[in-house]
């Protein structure tokens, strides 16, 4: 009986060995594909960086282009010296902050009434919400256009060419996807605090303001962290409906700025994209957790 003991004892311990010898490979492979994820995706930022840092004259000269020989300043301070500058980003956290708004008063509303609110047809309206966000914006804008030039000549309200069209085009793009998102956000939570609301005498409105909100507040951080990221980096819609210098954005602004032809000014096209993507960084860096927390729940319908 002892020697039955003895050797079912030896073969659990090499089963545990070679657990943890698989263990251990499967550590070290993950660790070896995460750092060349890490590796290829900090590339570009980097190389951003080491540009911005550089004088004309080194860019354009035959170095190492991973490589700083003469760092300098001087693009970070004639870039925000600029007053177009300053204009295009005041432009952008103007537009930014307005669709934002826009935004969350849409589909916080919305979501709800599709996920708790069950009426019918709401099952088919909450995937054709979600469908209308698969529909490219190259396709969308073309239209957009046509109708915003229409209502220009019948109202001679200009839309075309101002800064504020980005807030009725721009919404096309967030609503539906943060409507998704919140709708499975909404759905993960139990049913019986709006039974034990609407019981207490509680409406709707009142429910949605006093439970749903507090309870999703993860949730409606991702839905605001999507809608500010895509409304600040949008680029085919200013391009579109934006030409003046006074009107455009900043990813617009830079390009159309710093582009002359067949002359590039790297050194400055580098150093504004690194500022206008310290916004968003900045965001994500300090609301990553309530992100993370609110794409997951909402992926998943309870």
């Amino acid at each position: 009986m002892s020697s039955i003991a003895v050797a079912q004892g030896a073969q659990g311990r090499r089963k545990s060995r070679s657990m943890s010898a698989d263990r251990r490979w499967a550590m070290r492979w993950s660790y070896f594909f995460l750092t060349l994820f890490a590796i290829f995706f900090l590339m570009p930022p980097v190389y951003m960086l080491i540009t911005s840092l550089k004088g004309s004259a080194e860019i354009s000269a035959a170095t190492n282009p991973w490589w700083v020989y003469a760092p300098t300043l001087d693009n970070y301070i004639e870039l925000l010296g600029s007053s177009q500058y300053r204009t295009y980003f005041y432009n952008s956290a103007l537009v930014a902050i307005f669709v934002v708004c826009v935004t969350m008063l849409i589909s916080v509303p919305a979501a709800f009434a599709l996920a708790r609110m069950k009426f019918w047809g709401s099952a088919t309206l909450a995937t054709g919400v979600f469908l209308t966000y698969l529909v490219p914006d190259t396709l969308l804008f073309l239209p957009l256009f046509k109708m915003f030039v229409v209502f220009s000549d019948w109202t001679g309200i200009e839309l075309i060419n101002r800064w504020y069209v980005l807030l009725l085009v721009y919404p096309t793009l967030t609503v539906p996807f943060c409507t998704w998102i919140m709708i499975g956000y909404f759905a993960s939570i139990p049913k019986e605090l709006d039974e034990a609301a609407l019981i207490d005498g509680a409406n709707w409105l009142q429910t949605l303001l006093r439970i749903f909100i507090p309870v999703a507040l993860p949730g409606i951080i991702a839905a605001t962290m999507f809608s500010f990221t895509v409304s600040w980096a949008a680029f085919l819609y200013p391009l579109a409906f934006t030409t003046s210098a006074d009107q455009l954005v900043l990813p617009v602004g830079i390009i159309t700025t710093l582009i002359k032809g067949d002359v590039f000014n790297w050194g400055q096209i580098m150093t504004g994209a690194l500022l206008g993507a310290a916004p968003p960084l900045i965001i994500y860096a300090f609301l990553m957790d309530y992100y993370i927390a609110g794409l997951t729940a909402g992926a998943t319908k309870g």
